[in-house]
Protein backbone atom coordinates (compact mmCIF):
# COMPACT_ATOMS: atom_id res chain seq x y z
CA UNK A 1 0.00 0.00 0.00
CA UNK A 2 2.90 2.32 0.79
CA UNK A 3 4.28 1.94 -2.76
CA UNK A 4 0.96 3.13 -4.21
CA UNK A 5 1.11 6.31 -2.15
CA UNK A 6 4.78 6.80 -3.03
CA UNK A 7 4.01 6.61 -6.75
CA UNK A 8 1.06 8.98 -6.23
CA UNK A 9 3.43 11.36 -4.44
CA UNK A 10 5.82 11.19 -7.39
CA UNK A 11 3.03 11.97 -9.86
CA UNK A 12 1.79 14.84 -7.70
CA UNK A 13 5.30 16.29 -7.54
CA UNK A 14 5.56 16.01 -11.33
CA UNK A 15 2.31 17.97 -11.61
CA UNK A 16 3.82 20.63 -9.35
CA UNK A 17 6.83 20.83 -11.65
CA UNK A 18 4.43 21.25 -14.58
CA UNK A 19 2.71 24.13 -12.78
CA UNK A 20 6.06 25.83 -12.20
CA UNK A 21 6.92 25.57 -15.90
CA UNK A 22 3.44 26.84 -16.84
CA UNK A 23 4.01 29.85 -14.58
CA UNK A 24 7.35 30.52 -16.25
CA UNK A 25 5.86 30.23 -19.74
CA UNK A 26 2.90 32.48 -18.89
CA UNK A 27 5.20 35.34 -17.91
CA UNK A 28 7.96 34.75 -20.45
CA UNK A 29 9.31 37.64 -22.50
CA UNK A 30 8.34 37.12 -26.14
CA UNK A 31 10.23 39.98 -27.77
CA UNK A 32 10.67 39.40 -31.49
CA UNK A 33 12.33 41.17 -34.42
CA UNK A 34 10.61 41.42 -37.77
CA UNK A 35 11.23 43.34 -41.01
CA UNK A 36 8.26 45.08 -42.56
CA UNK A 37 8.09 46.57 -46.05
CA UNK A 38 5.77 49.25 -47.40
CA UNK A 39 5.34 50.93 -50.74
CA UNK A 40 4.61 54.23 -48.96
CA UNK A 41 7.25 56.85 -48.10
CA UNK A 42 9.12 56.29 -44.82
CA UNK A 43 7.76 59.40 -43.08
CA UNK A 44 4.16 58.39 -43.77
CA UNK A 45 4.74 54.84 -42.48
CA UNK A 46 6.53 56.05 -39.33
CA UNK A 47 3.79 58.59 -38.59
CA UNK A 48 1.09 55.96 -39.13
CA UNK A 49 2.75 53.44 -36.83
CA UNK A 50 3.53 56.13 -34.22
CA UNK A 51 -0.09 57.35 -34.18
CA UNK A 52 -1.38 53.77 -33.93
CA UNK A 53 0.95 52.97 -31.02
CA UNK A 54 0.06 56.17 -29.15
CA UNK A 55 -3.65 55.42 -29.61
CA UNK A 56 -3.03 52.02 -27.98
CA UNK A 57 -1.42 53.62 -24.91
CA UNK A 58 2.25 53.47 -25.84
CA UNK A 59 4.25 56.64 -25.27
CA UNK A 60 7.31 57.80 -27.14
CA UNK A 61 10.33 57.08 -24.98
CA UNK A 62 13.39 57.82 -27.09
CA UNK A 63 14.49 58.43 -30.62
CA UNK A 64 17.49 59.26 -32.72
CA UNK A 65 17.00 60.97 -36.08
CA UNK A 66 20.56 60.22 -37.21
CA UNK A 67 20.18 56.50 -36.57
CA UNK A 68 16.56 56.60 -37.84
CA UNK A 69 15.32 54.93 -34.68
CA UNK A 70 12.25 55.38 -32.41
CA UNK A 71 11.36 53.64 -29.17
CA UNK A 72 8.00 53.51 -27.43
CA UNK A 73 7.39 52.39 -23.86
CA UNK A 74 4.29 50.85 -22.36
CA UNK A 75 3.27 49.13 -19.16
CA UNK A 76 1.96 45.61 -19.61
CA UNK A 77 -0.24 44.16 -16.93
CA UNK A 78 -1.02 40.57 -16.08
CA UNK A 79 -4.21 38.83 -17.12
CA UNK A 80 -6.75 38.52 -14.30
CA UNK A 81 -8.46 35.40 -15.77
CA UNK A 82 -5.08 33.68 -16.11
CA UNK A 83 -4.17 34.64 -12.53
CA UNK A 84 -7.46 33.12 -11.32
CA UNK A 85 -6.82 29.95 -13.35
CA UNK A 86 -3.31 29.62 -11.94
CA UNK A 87 -4.63 30.18 -8.43
CA UNK A 88 -7.18 27.40 -8.89
CA UNK A 89 -4.57 25.06 -10.37
CA UNK A 90 -2.11 25.89 -7.58
CA UNK A 91 -4.78 25.33 -4.92
CA UNK A 92 -5.83 21.99 -6.41
CA UNK A 93 -2.21 20.91 -6.75
CA UNK A 94 -1.41 21.95 -3.18
CA UNK A 95 -4.52 20.16 -1.92
CA UNK A 96 -3.57 17.02 -3.83
CA UNK A 97 -0.07 17.11 -2.41
CA UNK A 98 -1.51 17.62 1.07
CA UNK A 99 -3.80 14.60 0.69
CA UNK A 100 -0.94 12.42 -0.48
CA UNK A 101 1.27 13.56 2.39
CA UNK A 102 -1.55 12.83 4.84
CA UNK A 103 -1.95 9.32 3.42
CA UNK A 104 1.80 8.70 3.68
CA UNK A 105 1.93 9.88 7.31
CA UNK A 106 -1.47 9.88 9.06
CA UNK A 107 0.11 11.37 12.17
CA UNK A 108 0.24 14.72 10.37
CA UNK A 109 -3.52 15.02 10.67
CA UNK A 110 -5.15 17.42 8.27
CA UNK A 111 -2.35 20.00 8.44
CA UNK A 112 -0.93 19.19 4.99
CA UNK A 113 -4.15 20.49 3.42
CA UNK A 114 -2.96 23.98 4.32
CA UNK A 115 -0.84 23.62 1.18
CA UNK A 116 -4.00 24.23 -0.86
CA UNK A 117 -4.42 27.65 0.76
CA UNK A 118 -0.75 28.49 0.33
CA UNK A 119 -0.07 27.23 -3.20
CA UNK A 120 -3.14 28.79 -4.83
CA UNK A 121 -2.51 32.43 -3.89
CA UNK A 122 1.25 31.94 -4.26
CA UNK A 123 0.86 30.83 -7.89
CA UNK A 124 -1.30 33.85 -8.71
CA UNK A 125 1.08 36.20 -6.90
CA UNK A 126 4.16 34.87 -8.69
CA UNK A 127 2.42 35.16 -12.07
CA UNK A 128 1.16 38.70 -11.44
CA UNK A 129 4.58 39.94 -10.31
CA UNK A 130 6.42 38.39 -13.24
CA UNK A 131 3.90 39.31 -15.94
CA UNK A 132 3.54 42.98 -14.98
CA UNK A 133 6.44 44.84 -16.55
CA UNK A 134 7.55 47.60 -18.90
CA UNK A 135 7.72 46.67 -22.56
CA UNK A 136 9.26 48.50 -25.50
CA UNK A 137 8.51 48.81 -29.20
CA UNK A 138 11.49 49.82 -31.30
CA UNK A 139 11.25 51.02 -34.89
CA UNK A 140 14.31 51.35 -37.10
CA UNK A 141 14.18 52.63 -40.65
CA UNK A 142 16.43 50.61 -42.91
CA UNK A 143 17.79 52.59 -45.83
CA UNK A 144 16.87 51.08 -49.13
CA UNK A 145 18.16 53.41 -51.81
CA UNK A 146 17.57 50.93 -54.63
CA UNK A 147 13.90 50.29 -53.77
CA UNK A 148 10.89 52.53 -53.78
CA UNK A 149 9.07 52.67 -50.47
CA UNK A 150 10.39 51.90 -47.03
CA UNK A 151 11.65 49.01 -44.95
CA UNK A 152 11.41 48.96 -41.17
CA UNK A 153 12.85 46.65 -38.56
CA UNK A 154 10.46 46.32 -35.63
CA UNK A 155 11.35 44.89 -32.24
CA UNK A 156 8.46 44.30 -29.84
CA UNK A 157 6.37 41.72 -28.05
CA UNK A 158 5.13 39.11 -30.50
CA UNK A 159 1.44 39.85 -29.81
CA UNK A 160 1.94 43.57 -30.46
CA UNK A 161 3.66 42.83 -33.77
CA UNK A 162 0.80 40.54 -34.81
CA UNK A 163 -1.78 43.20 -33.93
CA UNK A 164 0.22 45.79 -35.87
CA UNK A 165 0.45 43.55 -38.90
CA UNK A 166 -3.26 42.72 -38.84
CA UNK A 167 -4.52 46.26 -38.27
CA UNK A 168 -2.06 48.34 -40.32
CA UNK A 169 -1.45 46.05 -43.28
CA UNK A 170 -4.08 47.71 -45.48
CA UNK A 171 -3.83 51.34 -44.40
CA UNK A 172 -0.02 51.52 -44.54
CA UNK A 173 0.54 48.80 -47.16
CA UNK A 174 2.67 46.84 -44.69
CA UNK A 175 3.94 43.42 -45.63
CA UNK A 176 6.26 41.04 -43.83
CA UNK A 177 7.38 37.51 -44.49
CA UNK A 178 4.23 36.23 -42.70
CA UNK A 179 6.15 34.22 -40.10
CA UNK A 180 4.35 35.90 -37.19
CA UNK A 181 0.91 34.87 -38.39
CA UNK A 182 1.87 31.33 -39.35
CA UNK A 183 3.78 30.34 -36.21
CA UNK A 184 1.66 28.59 -33.56
CA UNK A 185 3.86 29.81 -30.66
Amino acid sequence: MQSIFSSTLLLTLLLAVGLVFFLRAASKDRTTDVEVHSSLPPLEVLNGISNWLEARGWRRDAGDADRQWLRFQGSVSSSLPLAVLLSILGGLGGGSLGLVLRQLDPALGWWPLILAFICGPAAALVYRRRATRLEFVELRLINSSDKKGSTLRLRAHRDELIAMELELAKSLALASDGSLLSSPI
